[in-house]
């Protein structure tokens, strides 16, 4: 059995990714194996659970992935930790519905049975913690709100001021003080990602002894051993115990431009025997020898000269789609095979080309939230009519594109439920704003290991 807390928030914005980061490495200092998970679509705060735990943080997204799927991936990714912390979205309460709880971090911690603690912004708050935290507490009676957590409090007096309006329920186990020094720097899409070159060592290891210094470390993790023991089913547990023989060798781009991927998506490629092979659009000029081509989200529009100056990765990536080689780009992916990307100043900057049109940049958010997809017709995920989930969240839109050219998706947002259609296909190529979690529909991942393969066949 794996002791377990949900860390979850008032509300977007109050500091939940700096008390995870914290919570773990003073965890870590006590000799505990940290297993972490983020709630909801997010793939930037996952980069500081990942590096303050030293080990992949996964994903659990009730609206992407269903109850059977969030379970399982968290079993198998606590089965040699002592701990999980997970990580909430947005509010504790917010999620996919705003009259619902699905896609929620309160869905997730029912789900996994674990308790909850609640972070909230103290700064300029005293008794009107008691409302808050009360009225949490008191709003779902089958969710287990364990505790408090009170960010950014001003002193220690403060801390014990809020513990006193309080009287006791729900407890408050602590706080961190406010500390624009060790503020984790942001930008358009959230947090930067944790790159060492960008966010010093020091950070985290501070945050640590900020946690050390001022949660309650025992009765947290007295109560997250409190959690009883999650069990799967027979057959889900041999099946996910199950790796299939090698198949195919899948190139990843993996960089500074490229890195958004549920980890998740991954594993379950790798369990049908695929070799993933790392490569950079930045830096590599060739591709490595491989079977199919997995380009994800990211930041492409941050690295225009140099993608667009690595023709030799261009010409590269132009002759094995016109080979017949499979190739899968999510949002940055599909922005980079595109022809050109035109950046916030104007200028427009040649990319691969697989796909026309150009993807231009906004200073404001072009798309947002979760959708279902069907496709339309053939792909390299499947046959016409395969259907799964995701989820969007851009900047950019791309700009052109023949009407013929486009509509390999039928996208249906889950707000509002209006349909567009999207993707895009040339050949063996796909590209799509839209980034997919395949615990939606698990035969999207084998039918992207079958195109693989049979392209490695025909050779």
């Amino acid at each position: 059995m794996t002791a377990r807390v949900v860390i979850a928030g008032t509300a977007s914005g109050v500091g939940k990714t700096t008390v995870v980061v914290a919570l773990v490495r003073a965890l870590r200092a006590r000799g505990l194996r940290v297993a972490v998970f983020k709630c909801g679509p997010d793939y930037l705060d996952p980069t500081y659970h990942a590096r303050a735990a030293e080990r992949t943080c996964h994903n659990l997204d009730g609206f992407m992935m269903g109850r059977d799927a969030v379970r399982s991936t968290f079993i198998e990714a606590t089965r040699d930790a002592d701990v999980a912390v997970i990580e909430g979205v947005m509010g504790l309460f917010d999620g996919a519905s705003p009259t619902g709880e699905e896609g929620s971090s309160a869905e997730i911690a029912k789900w996994l049975e674990a308790p909850v603690l609640l972070v909230c912004d103290a700064s300029g708050m005293a008794r009107s913690i008691a409302a808050l935290a009360r009225g949490f507490a008191a709003f779902d009676p089958q969710l287990k709100l364990a505790g408090v957590l009170c960010n950014r409090v001003g002193s220690r007096g403060h801390l014990d001021l809020l513990r006193k309006a309080v009287a006791g329920w729900p407890p408050i186990l602590g706080g961190l003080p406010a500390d624009d020094a060790l503020a984790f720097p942001e930008r358009h899409l959230g947090l930067r990602t944790a790159e060492r070159a960008a966010i010093p060592e020091a950070s985290f290891a501070a945050w640590g002894e900020r946690a050390a210094e001022w949660l309650d470390l025992d009765a947290i993790f007295e109560l997250a051993r409190a959690a009883p023991e999650l069990a799967l089913p027979d057959d889900e547990r041999a099946a996910a115990s199950v790796t299939a023989p090698p198949r195919c060798r899948i190139a990843i781009a993996q960089d500074e431009a490229f890195h958004f991927y549920y980890a998740d998506n991954l594993r379950r490629l790798e369990r049908l025997g695929v070799e993933l092979v790392p490569f950079s659009p930045l830096r590599d000029a060739q591709l490595p020898v491989v079977d199919g081509v997995l380009i994800g989200g990211g930041y492409p529009e941050l690295h225009v000269e140099a993608l667009g100056a690595n023709e030799g990765l261009h010409a590269a990536l132009t002759a094995f789609a016109a080979a017949g080689g499979p190739i899968y780009a999510e949002c940055g992916g599909l922005m980079y095979l595109a022809a050109a990307i035109r950046t916030l100043d104007g200028r427009s900057h040649r990319m691969v080309g697989l796909f026309p049109g150009e993807a231009v940049m906004s200073d404001r958010l072009q798309a947002l939230g979760y959708v279902e997809v069907e496709t339309q017709e053939p792909t390299v995920l499947g046959p016409a009519g395969s259907r799964f989930r995701g989820h969007q969240f851009r900047y950019s839109g791309l700009v052109g594109v023949p009407a013929s050219a486009s509509g390999a998706y039928s996208v249906r947002r889950r707000r509002g439920g209006e349909t567009t259609r999207e993707g895009f296909r040339s050949g063996n190529a796909l590209g799509s704003y839209v980034h997919a979690h395949w615990a939606s529909n698990p035969r999207i991942a084998h039918n992207l290991v079958s195109a693989c393969e049979h392209f490695r066949s025909e050779r």
